[in-house]
């Protein structure tokens, strides 16, 4: 694959999190269509990027405006499911609940866009291994919630369903119908966010400089070898600044104190420096980076036709 040929995938999660208070809120979610999604908009355009944002049902029924700036821009509009709620992840809901809750998110922000979404990101990249059939059943044709060889997820919620990401294949793949984790036939695409042992995420970004180079040069290295694509995940509440409050008092979210001490108290400590303003030209250098090595710039959807093609002249050939 010829250099300007590799994709690089912007990807956004927006929700109600407040990253400082460390719980939901819907004050943050004023915050973040006020603050964090106009500046990273404004961002994009300076690059001329157009990217993939993933909204919570909750926050796009909240503030509809938060789901159309981005759609009028021409960014992707896709599905974070509809609740952001520990006790909602993907990887604890029945079976049922999780078709309900798919159903639910993406006809909650079709009918705010008058367009088709099809691709899902879960929160917290919390799935089991089964979720590509109900994805699939439910109208979804693209999936970004596996980060293939990373092992930070000790550090936060649904360790059992996420130790799969270590057999996950690296570069975009079909998965199994019955496998989320796995290459396979069905007509649901992974993205898979990138990742060197350490995700290439804003959070990263935004607590080691050091950190951020060699998951960056790893990853282009990769890339520049292989071909494969990179995808940056990213937050517009890590873009907002929110008044300040006592860091001691984090919000307990799991009964399990070993949980509550990496999942809350000490993930929280790592994630709350340098957000709102002082991320952006954290954020600007990144795109920087990007641009400057020449990466074509997608959005999810845009590539799934592509792999459509390259998976049909495959099996025509054997």
């Amino acid at each position: 694959m010829s250099m300007n040929n590799r994709f690089c995938f912007i990807t956004n999660d927006v929700e109600t999190t407040s990253i400082l208070h460390h719980e939901l809120r819907d004050e943050t979610g004023k915050i973040v269509l006020e603050q964090g999604m106009p500046r990273l908009l404004d961002l994009y355009d300076e690059f001329g990027i157009k990217a993939t944002f993933f909204y919570t049902g909750y926050i796009a029924n909240l503030y509809p405006e938060v789901v159309k700036m981005a759609h009028e821009r021409g960014h992707e509009i896709a599905s974070h499911g509809y609740s952001h709620k520990v006790k909602n992840a993907f990887d604890v809901l029945s079976e049922q609940k999780i078709r309900e809750h798919l159903f639910r998110s993406k006809n909650t922000l079709e009918q705010i866009i008058g367009e088709e979404v099809i691709s899902f990101r879960a929160p917290a990249l919390r799935v089991k291994k089964s979720i590509s059939l109900a994805l699939l059943e439910t109208g979804f044709l693209i999936d970004s919630s596996v980060a293939s060889q990373r092992i930070d997820m000790f550090l936060s919620f649904g360790v059992k369903h996420k130790l799969n990401w270590f057999r996950a294949p690296r570069g975009i793949y079909f998965t199994k119908a019955e496998d989320i984790y796995s290459r396979g036939n069905s007509e649901l695409l992974e993205i898979p966010v990138s990742s060197v042992l350490l995700p290439y995420i804003g959070t990263f970004m935004r607590i080691s400089p050091l950190i951020m180079n060699l998951i960056r040069t790893s990853l282009n290295l990769e890339s520049k070898i292989t071909g494969r694509h990179i995808n940056f995940l990213t937050h517009p509440n890590e873009f907002i600044d929110e008044t300040p409050i006592d860091s001691l008092n984090t919000t307990r979210r799991t009964k399990n104190y070993i949980s509550y001490i990496l999942g809350d108290l000490l993930r929280h400590r790592l994630k709350v420096k340098n957000l709102g303003e002082k991320a952006i030209p954290l954020f600007r250098k990144e795109l920087e980076y990007l641009n400057n090595k020449q990466y074509n710039f997608k959005r999810c959807k845009d590539v799934y036709e592509t792999y459509k093609l390259k998976r049909n002249a495959s099996e025509r050939s054997t």
